[in-house]
């Protein structure tokens, strides 16, 4: 069993608790939250009463904890996971890693010198469809465009209409369209064709200081990257890697279940296999196996994957003119 310590006690939390007990290897040991009361209350909704903690340092120093998951705001994570590391303890970082590149490159530094495992959690790479997607990607011949969306109209935009400005459109948290939802479009392809050579991005900004939306088009040798996000409109649009032969589909790129291939001879190939699992469990579970087998770096979400796509969102945010607090210091 490996022992975890929780950071965060939100709903994203609850979710990755749920998912990494089915792979039966986790134990849920710590939860740190920034108030006692917090912490108490996510706690007694668990059966072994994990320890609470209000000082990340004391729980991080903990002999009965062996990794950590970090789900806090994403201003905080790059702070958060270093303290962790430096104690010994392996961490699993909820997407983005960190709020730009200096504090990427600080983290992965950081696990290097402690010899401890980082992982970003972004769970569709991991989840049977992407894998399924990457087996296959040789039979649509030479790719020329990668295409995905994620648009999703968020529930808190309407508080921000009226005034009120909550956490998801805050800058000092670093957050935005592209930290909570362009990454999910971005690091699939990152994964599956590696670094751009060009970027071009263009974004709304909202009164907050925050982007709502965004396109970015990126140039590869002989293909192109193309990516939209939103958190003020949604779009149904599936995403596509169109090929020479044929064209795989994909229903969802943050949440990949229906892959197809159409051919250019008019046939349709489904390739889709069946998920058992909830879709937090197979970061999870590769996060485990990585530690019980003694490595240091995930073969999917690699932190060569995650530098990369930090510097595309960096590079994008310059061009928006999208500047958080966190790059100030």
């Amino acid at each position: 069993m490996l022992r975890f310590g929780i950071v965060g006690t939100n709903w994203i939390t609850e979710r990755f608790i749920q998912a990494a007990e089915e792979t039966e290897q986790f134990e849920l040991k710590a939860v740190y939250s920034r108030t006692e009361e917090k912490g108490r209350a996510f706690a007694a909704k668990h059966n072994n009463q994990p320890t609470v903690y209000t000082d990340l340092a004391e729980m991080a120093s903990s002999d009965e904890v062996d990794a950590v998951y970090i789900a806090s705001p994403n201003s905080l994570h790059a702070e958060q996971a270093i303290e962790c590391m430096k104690h010994g303890k392996h961490v699993l970082c909820e997407k983005p890693l960190a709020s730009n590149v200096k504090e990427v490159q600080a983290m992965l530094q950081t696990a290097k010198d402690h010899d401890v495992l980082l992982m970003e959690a972004m769970k569709s790479t991991l989840m049977p469809n992407f894998r399924v997607i990457a087996n296959n990607l040789y039979k649509i011949g030479r790719v020329r465009r990668y295409f995905a969306s994620y648009c999703q109209y968020s529930s808190r935009f309407d508080a921000f209409k009226q005034g009120t400005v909550l956490n998801a459109f805050k800058p000092e948290f670093s957050n935005g369209a592209l930290m909570d939802l362009g990454i999910y479009c971005i690091y699939p392809m990152v994964t599956l064709f590696g670094k751009p050579e060009q970027v071009q991005a263009s974004g709304i900004m909202l009164s907050s200081g925050v982007d709502g939306e965004g396109s970015i088009l990126m140039r590869y040798p002989d293909m192109d990257g193309v990516v939209m996000y939103s958190k003020i409109a949604d779009s149904y649009a599936p995403a596509e890697i169109q090929g020479e032969n044929g064209t795989l589909v994909i229903d969802k790129i943050n949440q990949p279940y229906d892959v197809k291939i159409y051919y250019r001879d008019g046939t349709i190939e489904d390739l889709r296999q069946p998920q058992m699992q909830e879709s937090m469990f197979y970061e999870a579970r590769e996060f485990i196996e990585l530690i019980q087998t003694g490595r240091r770096d995930s073969t999917v979400n690699t932190l060569h994957n995650s530098l990369i796509v930090a510097e595309i969102m960096e590079e994008a945010r310059r061009q928006m003119g999208l500047t958080f607090p966190a790059d100030l210091r």
